[in-house]
């Protein structure tokens, strides 16, 4: 029986190191562009010197996307200027040249051989350990393929 490939379910990307196959994801606004109120409140220009303000206190992207749409009600920073925060970062100099998921797993992986120095007998945190070194390692690889992280660039 032939099936096309409208009538197919759409096959759902599992995690790595656990059986959900997770159903959340962001749901963006069908129209791209800012609501008019918004664009009547702040310009591209205020919201691009906010954000470097922002990254100058050492925050990171998502963080400042986070404050943006909490505090001032900018969903979608990208509708508003044209480009996201992490390329406005990039353009200012001011983007980290470690990429944020790598950096909170690394940041991750410290804290649990951390705890593995204290408590050797855990044998759950170092299966655990095993996991997220594994999840390292297979990020760093894409990085390395898209040539955000330099070829010769190792995590010890």
């Amino acid at each position: 029986r032939l099936l096309s490939s409208s009538t197919a379910p759409a096959a759902t990307m599992g995690r790595m190191h656990c059986p959900g196959k997770g159903i959340a994801r962001r749901s963006l606004p069908y129209v791209s562009t800012a609501p008019t109120w918004l664009k009547n409140l702040y310009t591209s220009e205020d919201v691009v010197e906010h954000i470097v303000k922002l990254a100058k206190k050492g925050l990171t992207p998502s963080r400042i996307g986070v404050i943006l749409r909490d505090s001032r009600g900018i969903a979608q920073v990208k509708a508003l200027t044209g480009t996201k925060v992490l390329r406005i970062l990039k353009a200012k100099g001011l983007a980290s040249d470690l990429p944020e998921d790598l950096y909170h797993l690394i940041k991750k992986a410290v804290n649990v051989r951390k705890h593995l120095e204290k408590n050797r007998a855990d044998k759950d945190a170092k299966f655990r350990m095993i996991l997220i070194e594994s999840r390292i390692h297979r990020l760093a690889r894409y990085y390395r393929r898209t040539k955000v992280l330099p070829p010769n660039w190792k995590y010890e």
